[in-house]
């Protein structure tokens, strides 16, 4: 009888080690299908994060873009206007070299008269438009010949002057804002 209740025991104690035994087994595949499912999150949280940074990136390179074509398209309006308004006071030039000429021709006597006071005054709000606008005129005589700014159209030999100085400013040249608008013919001695 010790030997039945010995096997029964022993049964006993292997049901229970094997219920044991299933019970971890059954624990270890919930534990491992969790740590599956987790690692499942983790890589597709992973993949979006990755995913953001990629549309982030895309976001403020397309930015940077934006703002980069907004200032090129705003400098290209500008240098259009310059351009246009170049060719505009190019062309009335003429027109303030003829008053000066003219304003040059009046006899001493003359000066005073209404009408010539008159054609001054309109001389000089045209020049004040042009200074509003930008535009200047430059002081060639004495200065060093450069091409840049001068035109030479006569050199002479002029012991009173230095080698590439202007000796004389036969027609004035003119500036718009940094940009030369008319070079200034001279003449430069040698």
């Amino acid at each position: 009888m010790r030997k039945e209740e010995n096997i029964k025991e022993e049964a006993k104690n292997a049901e229970e080690t094997a219920e044991n035994i299933e019970e971890q087994e059954t624990k270890d595949d919930t534990s491992k299908e969790e740590s599956k499912e987790e690692t499942k999150e983790a890589d597709k949280t992973a993949e979006l994060e990755a995913q953001i940074a990629d549309w982030k990136d895309k976001y403020q390179r397309l930015m940077a873009e934006f703002e980069n074509a907004r200032k090129r398209t705003a400098k290209e309006a500008v240098q259009r206007y310059d351009l246009g308004a170049m060719g505009v006071l190019e062309k009335l030039l003429p027109v303030i070299d003829n008053f000066e000429r003219g304003l040059d021709a009046v006899a001493e006597e003359d000066k005073d008269s209404a009408f010539v006071q008159g054609i001054q005054q309109i001389y000089k709000q045209l020049m004040s438009v042009f200074e509003d606008l930008g535009v200047s005129a430059m002081e060639a005589e004495g200065k060093e010949f450069d091409a840049n700014l001068h035109n030479a159209v006569l050199h002479v030999e002029d012991e009173q002057y230095g080698d590439n100085i202007v000796v004389e400013e036969m027609q004035k040249g003119y500036m718009y804002k940094e940009n030369v608008l008319r070079h200034s013919m001279v003449k430069v001695a040698n």
